[in-house]
């Protein structure tokens, strides 16, 4: 058996960076179940509505994030959407309930990947654009868009 050696994504959170401004990011583990593995190796997951949570003990757990059943799986196999909690060292699980206690920030998975043979998962703390911050990012990607394409059609000498 070979070891596993850097990173495979399994999902992303696009959405994500388009309705948040991301402030702070942090790789976290995952306590996952055997079919939940086998299930992400296949590469199936959604982080659509994904978002993570202290509780009372001070963990940090994972909610909303869909796992879909294995295939393959008998009695054994997980939940699609249950709780699933986060390693992370205490010190950074502090920072993330500090930066929460304020009004309007949260915490949503960015990426879902393997990074050496263990499942890992992106999470940042973010707060709400409003419409007119979603309208001027879609507008800036536009202009910078039609810029390359002037820029890399001058180089060609079409114009």
């Amino acid at each position: 058996m070979t070891k596993e050696t850097g990173k495979k994504l399994v999902a992303s959170n696009r959405k994500a960076r388009h309705d948040y401004h991301v402030e702070d990011t942090y790789e976290a583990g995952l306590v996952l179940m055997g079919t939940e593995v086998k299930a992400l190796r296949m590469g199936r997951a959604s982080l659509v509505d994904g978002w993570a949570g202290l509780d009372r003990d001070g963990e940090l757990w994972l909610e909303g994030v869909h796992i879909p059943e294995y295939l393959n799986g008998t009695w054994t196999n997980h939940t699609p959407r249950r709780r699933r909690k986060l390693l992370l060292h205490r010190r950074e699980i502090d920072k993330i309930a500090h930066a929460t206690r304020e009004s309007g920030r949260t915490v949503v998975p960015l990426s879902l990947y393997f990074s050496d043979g263990r499942a890992k998962v992106e999470i940042a703390v973010v707060t709400g654009k409003k419409a007119y911050d979603k309208r001027h990012a879609l507008r800036e990607k536009q202009d910078r868009r039609d810029a390359d394409r002037a820029i890399a059609a001058r180089r060609r000498g079409e114009v």
